[in-house]
């Protein structure tokens, strides 16, 4: 017998967990099916909705203005600017006061480990007090067992980018800890339990100890940046006691993965999903579906899903609904796939549009426009899949996030904006779907 609800979302990641937020937002009994682990923690924590045109016009000071413009298939111009906009506002409502940017459309530059500046539309709090924007003088630091985030290079490229400050960097020893193979998680969890360090001269705590070594440094700085290892169940903590040592206000530069931020945001969606009743089942591949006819001829013929089929220990079990959300990634969340002479959707084989010949995929430029970065499913403006034809693959399923063609999320700053407005958008249709 199939395990059966009203809405099933496949995926984890940002989109798959709006998705199945939205959809629970209209009473109905939803489930989360995830296989790997979330990309949220590959993800910089930031909430991106549009820092640079197609064309490459950028960066962009509100990106609400561009949004209207962009080509007919982008997935923001198949759900509206105002769809964006209801999205963002329900991730502000769950989130609460651990981001900011809700203030304004204008997008927020934020430096990042690389000292480049990206636009964003919503930032943690705890990076709030970094922002490019602000013309105080800053310094980096960054530590010999973090190479990833060299402090002195960093601030030398944010004065070539003309940041309307002076930035100073300085790598220093982290207390308490030698190995330079260290987790970021083993920071965290050093100064989110203030554990006893020992200094050379005896022992202290250890956000005593940063913040002695720090201070130590300032040259009459305001403002100290650190990469993102300042806790992680008692981030705001953590950041607030550095800056009431060091009196000055402390922040966190975005990074790469591993990244304690995207954490930080998968455990708020995931608590919210547990808040309102969301099944959640982790670690289960969905293999292959069946499906029916609706019974109708002509143009409303359209075939519906029954169930799903998730492996489990080689064995597949049905999981069935009414409606369901595919919010699987893209090429590099093999959510879509590519064999040497086509690409493809893998679970429900949903048209992707491709040249056949796979030497057109990409740009002879290395930075130039490739059009892989756009492969995905075609989706119609309820997001439902449609074939070659332009007609809809399935009447109960819609796609969201990085499954969706259309767009280059890397080169636009996009990626994270995308997930959010169509995963809500898809959430809350399925949703209302079942409810009629």
């Amino acid at each position: 017998m199939a395990i059966t609800d009203d809405v099933l979302v496949i995926g984890g990641g940002l989109a798959g967990a709006t998705a199945a937020l939205a959809a629970a937002e209209r009473g109905v009994q939803v489930r989360l099916l995830t296989y790997k682990q979330s990309t949220l923690r590959h993800a910089s924590g930031l909430i991106d909705v549009l820092g640079y045109a197609p064309s490459g016009k950028g960066p962009l000071a509100d990106p609400f203005d561009t949004l209207e413009t962009l080509p007919e298939g982008h997935p923001y111009e198949r759900v509206g600017s105002d769809a964006v906009r209801e999205a963002l506002l329900f991730f502000d409502a769950i989130v609460g006061d651990a981001y900011a940017g809700e203030h304004t459309d204008a997008n927020a530059l934020v430096p990042t480990s690389s000292g480049a500046i990206k636009p964003t539309a919503r930032y943690p709090a705890g990076v709030a007090p970094g922002l490019a924007s602000d013309p105080r003088e800053t310094l980096l630091v960054g530590f010999e067992t973090l190479p990833e985030f060299d402090a002195p290079l960093a601030a030398a490229h944010l004065e070539e980018t003309g940041a309307p400050f002076e930035a100073r960097g300085v790598t220093l020893s982290f207390p308490g800890i030698r190995r330079d193979d260290a987790k970021v998680t083993r920071y965290a969890h050093l100064l989110d339990r203030d554990e006893t360090v020992d200094v050379g001269r005896g022992e202290t705590s250890a956000r005593a100890a940063l913040a002695a070594i720090v201070r130590d440094q300032l040259e009459g700085e305001s403002r100290v940046g650190f990469p993102p290892i300042l806790g992680d169940d008692n981030h705001a903590t953590v950041r607030r006691d550095l800056e009431e040592r060091l009196g000055v206000d402390v922040f966190e530069v975005p990074s790469g993965p591993p990244s304690l931020p995207g954490m930080r945001l998968e455990d708020r969606l995931y608590d919210a999903l547990d808040d309102t009743g969301v099944r959640v089942t982790t670690g289960v591949p969905v293999v292959d579906y069946e499906g029916a006819d609706n019974g109708r001829s002509g143009a409303s013929s359209t075939k519906r899903i029954e169930h799903v089929l998730v492996d489990r220990k080689g064995r597949d079990v049905p999981y069935r609904a009414d409606e369901y959300v595919l919010a699987t990634g893209g090429l590099v969340g093999k959510g879509v796939r590519s064999e040497r002479e086509r690409v493809f959707e893998p679970i429900f084989d949903c048209h992707v549009e491709a040249s056949p010949d796979r030497y057109d995929w990409f740009d002879g430029d290395a930075f130039g426009d490739h059009p892989f970065a756009r492969f995905g499913v075609t989706v119609d403006r309820e997001l439902r899949p449609l074939d070659t034809e332009g007609d809809l693959e399935f009447a109960n399923l819609r796609a969201a996030g990085a499954v969706l063609s259309g767009y280059d999320f890397a080169a636009e700053k996009s990626g994270s904006g995308v997930s959010l407005a169509t995963g809500f958008v898809a959430g809350d249709r399925a949703g209302s779907e079942v409810r009629g």
